[in-house]
């Protein structure tokens, strides 16, 4: 009698789980993504294997009832060249909790900013603004070494194709975060073959604000394009300059697909801090991606950034140009 109640504990006990893994799931997700590049920085060339902000992720979902969710999401940066962690910690790249259902979204955690991708990450098509060929002059004004920590975010849901989320990073009154919480807006709309989007971000006395357009010529062109404004903030996407004034850089870019092939170009500019002198630049981007699958692809670009005598993007050296010839695989999993 007394094993036969085991065994059905047992039993009820595997039954419950079967329904509990029934009602969520977990995905194991990632890109590795790695080139091989002939790179010069000022005077100095260089030929260098290249990691294209590969990761991997866990991302999971449990249906609650009633139309509610939750779910999180895990992701950690690799280098793919060396394989090594990408320095910022395990978990760096984004660590959230959410709740999701007709009220749309509420998160908390730490996330790449969502106005960054309702503006310059959406048009960078040809390698998804990574690596040395990534938009060299979005300001991301944000803290904690580019991401969002500590945050708190509410994604409405869409209505007609638009939707807005609304965020803020904590600081904590701790230095590492800086002295003030970070605000964070975005919005975004698709209609057909227009898609539309808007972006604002506030940390202290450095902002920025952006509106970014999309749109796709039948089933070949895509033309896209987006304009920021941003104050104080520095060459390196991360830094803010006191006192360097505001600034307005816009990027534009287009596609043609032919079968597996996608040929892409972007044009970008940074314009002239108000108090620096020759802070101006330009970057050029020519690129090649041949589709092997859903998942695979292999690329060639040609990058190119013009600094002016006051700027330093992309080198840290003021005056000094960089480009950068390559090749590469990238793999989804």
């Amino acid at each position: 009698m007394q094993t036969s109640s085991r065994l059905l504990l047992a039993t009820l006990a595997l039954l419950g789980t079967s329904a509990a893994f029934a009602q969520s799931s977990v995905t194991i997700y990632g890109r590795v993504n790695t080139s091989i590049e002939h790179q010069k920085a000022g005077d100095d060339t260089a030929t260098v294997m290249q990691n294209n902000a590969s990761r991997i992720g866990f991302r999971g979902v449990e249906d609650l009832g009633g139309g509610l969710k939750a779910g999180f999401v895990l992701e950690s940066g690799f280098n793919s060249d060396t394989g090594t962690t990408d320095g910022r910690g395990f978990f760096a790249r984004q660590s959230e909790v959410n709740l999701s259902g007709g009220f749309g979204e509420v998160r908390l955690g730490r996330w790449t900013a969502p106005s960054y991708f309702a503006t310059a990450d959406y048009i960078s098509m040809h390698n998804h603004d990574t690596g040395t060929s990534a938009d060299a002059f979005y300001a991301y004004v944000m803290n904690d070494v580019a991401t969002n920590s500590n945050g708190i975010s509410y994604k409405t849901p869409t209505f007609g194709g638009f939707n807005v989320e609304l965020g803020t990073g904590l600081y904590e009154k701790n230095p590492k975060y800086g002295t003030k919480n970070v605000y964070d807006v975005a919005a975004n709309y698709e209609a057909g073959p227009l898609a539309l989007g808007a972006g604002y971000s506030k940390f202290d006395n450095a902002d920025q604000y952006a509106i970014r357009g999309l749109y796709k010529i039948g089933s070949q062109f895509l033309v896209g394009a987006y304009v920021q404004r941003s104050k104080n903030w520095g060459f390196d996407q991360v830094t803010a300059l006191n006192g360097a004034g505001s600034r307005t850089a816009y990027r534009l870019s287009g596609a043609y697909l032919l079968g597996a092939s996608e040929f892409h170009l972007n044009v970008g500019r940074a314009g002239k801090m108000k108090h620096i002198d020759d802070s101006s630049a330009m970057q050029y981007t020519l690129g090649y991606n041949y589709n092997m699958s859903k998942r695979t692809k292999v690329y060639a670009f040609y990058t190119k950034v013009n600094n002016k005598d006051g700027a330093s993007y992309m080198t840290g050296v003021s005056g000094a140009d960089f480009s950068s010839i390559a090749v590469g695989v990238r793999h989804n999993f």
